[in-house]
């Protein structure tokens, strides 16, 4: 039998029919008409091949074939119920799910850290697996399901995707503690140009938002070190005199030594969540992204706290 070409329904009706030994009755069950439930007992004769229930005086009685098959039929139905109703609602405690998210290196060290510890308070058996995915797949990847969430800047435009904006940062010049320019309340321009630059992105070669922005006044930094990943460059930053052009969280999470960058329109750092919309009204998904999006204000706060308390020093 190919179940593939089996309507789902047949087996509620057959179940009806099995309690009710009625085929009206049966019918005021499922909510369909008496010949409705004839066509459907029909049908399931056909692709059993065999009678199922024969007409009696006390009823329909089931055969053997029908005996056989009414408790794996129900268990099947009741399994579907179930699970359409837990798709209705979600409960972290009691939750046994991965949620997989798509981030960069940097991301999950501002983020993932606290999201950790609190999806650990909250649900203790729900785990995370980060990994980066290519701007270019990530819709593919959602749509699919082998994706929750990615964490990006606002550039997928796609309408499958939904996003919400998470948080919004500022680049600032970074560099070791002990560094020539840290005796300079404020970097010029010039100074700003004359250092050794470490620049970090997940291409092979472009402009990154700086040069751009000096691009357009005919100027150009000299980059001496080019990566994919922040979090190595505090160690370069540590046995070197080269800087780095870094949204202020960076700065601030490893206690490195910045100043405000000599340039005035460098646009800001915008962090987006994504997700696709056909779990939109998930609600696992929902739960998750409220999550996200709570802790992400509460870090927002919590950086304009200190951006506030820096400016009263």
């Amino acid at each position: 039998m190919n179940l593939s070409k089996v309507d789902l329904n047949l087996f509620i009706v057959f179940d009806a029919i099995y309690t009710e030994a009625n085929l009206t009755r049966a019918g005021q069950i499922v909510g369909i008409t008496q010949p409705a439930v004839s066509n459907a007992l029909a049908r399931l004769r056909e692709t059993f091949n065999d009678p199922l229930f024969v007409r009696t005086a006390q009823g329909m009685v089931p055969t053997p074939m029908a005996q056989n098959i009414i408790t794996p039929v129900r268990h099947a139905l009741q399994l579907l119920r179930v699970s359409v109703q837990e798709s209705r609602s979600f409960n972290p405690d009691q939750a046994t799910k991965t949620y997989r998210i798509s981030m960069t290196d940097l991301t999950e060290a501002v983020i993932l850290p606290h999201l950790a510890s609190r999806i650990r308070r909250l649900a203790a058996n729900i785990n995370i697996d980060s990994f980066l995915t290519k701007r270019r797949e990530t819709t593919k990847e959602l749509a699919a399901g082998r994706l929750d969430f990615a964490i990006d800047a606002p550039l997928n435009t796609d309408t499958q995707v939904r996003h919400v904006k998470l948080f919004e940062d500022r680049y600032v010049c970074v560099m070791r503690r002990d560094h020539p320019l840290t005796a300079k309340t404020k970097i010029t321009l010039d100074d700003y140009l004359s250092q050794s630059h470490i620049h970090i992105s997940s291409r092979r070669n472009g402009l990154g938002h700086v040069d751009l922005s000096l691009g357009k006044i005919g100027l150009q930094r000299r980059v001496v070190l080019r990566s994919q990943h922040y979090q190595m460059a505090p160690l370069v930053l540590e046995s070197t005199d080269m800087v780095m052009t870094v949204p202020e969280r960076f700065a601030r999470r490893h206690q490195l030594h910045y100043s405000e960058l000599p340039i005035d329109d460098v646009p800001p750092i915008e962090t987006h969540l994504f997700w696709h919309e056909s779990t939109d009204q998930d609600p696992a998904n929902r739960w998750m992204r409220e999550q996200i999006i709570e802790l992400s204000q509460q870090l927002e706060r919590k950086i304009m706290r200190e951006r506030e308390a820096a400016a009263t020093e």
